[in-house]
């Protein structure tokens, strides 16, 4: 059965707008993202970081932006190598639901990610703003999409997350 954090995302519709000038902004946006997760768990206590009755756990929920930045520079090699589909997503999120991430302490996850997310932001640096206009297509939404948005997409998948985990440690 699907997460109700899965059945939002998959029902997403995005409209990629943003020029490839814009591409470095977008980066920074991604390059952002262990920041803010850090200031959003500063102090939270553990029993907060653990549960979740109605789907994944804030904890799950960063092992799944662990696992996630695979996918993000797999994708980064199809723009890099030209070709004309991107690597597909596994929609079920197997390794996500299978990994027990609660039994993995914070400060763990979150050095974990904000290294993992480094060397994503390293590989799409490597990149150029006439790069950014690159295309292929998106495997689930069924569209071309540039870099530029392949990176907008990476930065809504994160925004996402966060909001979820926001939800959790305040809610």
């Amino acid at each position: 059965m699907a997460l109700k954090n899965d059945i939002i995302w998959f029902k997403r519709k995005f409209v990629f707008s943003y020029t490839p000038e814009m591409y470095a902004i977008v980066v920074d946006r991604l390059r952002g993202t262990p920041a803010r997760l850090e200031e959003k768990l500063h102090g939270v206590e553990e029993a907060k970081l653990v549960t979740n009755p109605n789907g994944w756990s804030v904890k799950n929920q960063i092992g799944h932006l662990i696992f996630v930045e695979k996918l993000w520079e797999l994708r980064l090699d199809d723009f890099r190598e030209g070709r004309e589909r991107l690597f597909e997503a596994d929609l079920k999120n197997t390794k996500s639901k299978e990994t027990d991430h609660n039994g993995i302490p914070i400060e763990e996850l979150l050095a974990s990610f904000r290294k993992g997310r480094g060397e994503l932001i390293v590989k799409f640096e490597q990149f150029t703003v006439a790069d950014a206009s690159k295309t292929a297509l998106h495997p689930r939404l069924n569209v071309p999409i540039r870099l530029v948005d392949h990176a907008e997409f990476a930065a809504e998948h994160d925004d996402h997350h966060l909001s979820k985990i926001h939800d959790l440690v305040r809610g």
